[in-house]
């Protein structure tokens, strides 16, 4: 059974010195012919991350453990911001409702859903996206952005719905910009507190893991 998620984030000064970023599993069968035979286990990546290395002072270490409390340790999810990944194109380049390709209308279907396209020349994988940052979500339809009247996006899904009379006509490219935290929980059921110095501190390892909520 699915445990529930808190829709609050990790404090974000806390988050800027953490450690992690995306995981994949594969399995590998080294052949006898010298080959290899690759095989993905997981179809996304799941992130994780360590939080442990953004504490500093003893008011730090207070506002983790209180934070720890509230969500029952690994129990209750919550938001995470990625230091690097949080947004629809690079992290030095403004938000713009162009970023990403979120669906094609049919003249019909009202809601689509946010995701972010990772890839080269080679290959992409497509990431869905289901806890933007409140409205942070700007929309394209064929290239004319949209104004806040014609949709609304959930930020507890990341589903973006169109109103009646704004839906996108058949064969419309839906596009959009945004930012984004990914949800997670903590990956450990502890925390431990070391205390150096009067006042000061540090709590070694805060894993965290991302989760589908």
């Amino acid at each position: 059974m699915a445990n529930g998620f808190h829709e609050v984030r990790f404090p974000l000064r806390l988050s800027l010195s953490t450690s992690g970023g995306p995981v994949r599993r594969t399995d590998i069968v080294n052949l006898s012919n010298g080959r290899e035979s690759r095989n993905s286990r997981w179809r996304d990546a799941r992130r994780s991350y360590d939080a442990g290395s953004g504490l500093r002072s003893f008011t730090d270490l207070y506002e983790v453990l209180e934070f720890f409390e509230a969500r029952s340790g690994e129990l209750y999810g919550f938001r995470f911001r990625d230091p690097v990944d949080w947004t629809t194109g690079r992290p030095d380049v403004p938000v713009t409702a162009f970023d990403q390709l979120i669906g094609t209308g049919d003249g019909t279907t009202a809601s689509f859903q946010l995701a972010k396209t990772y890839g080269d020349a080679a290959a992409s994988t497509v990431r869905t996206i289901r806890k933007p940052a409140a409205d942070s979500v700007i929309v394209a339809v064929d290239g004319v952005e949209q104004g806040p009247s014609a949709f609304a996006c959930d930020a507890a899904t990341g589903l973006v719905s169109f109103a009646a009379g704004h839906i996108p006509a058949a064969g419309a490219a839906i596009t959009a910009g945004f930012e984004f935290d990914v949800p997670v929980r903590f990956a450990t059921g502890r925390i431990d507190v070391n205390l150096s110095a009067f006042n000061t501190g540090r709590i070694p390892t805060i894993p965290l893991t991302e989760i589908v909520p």
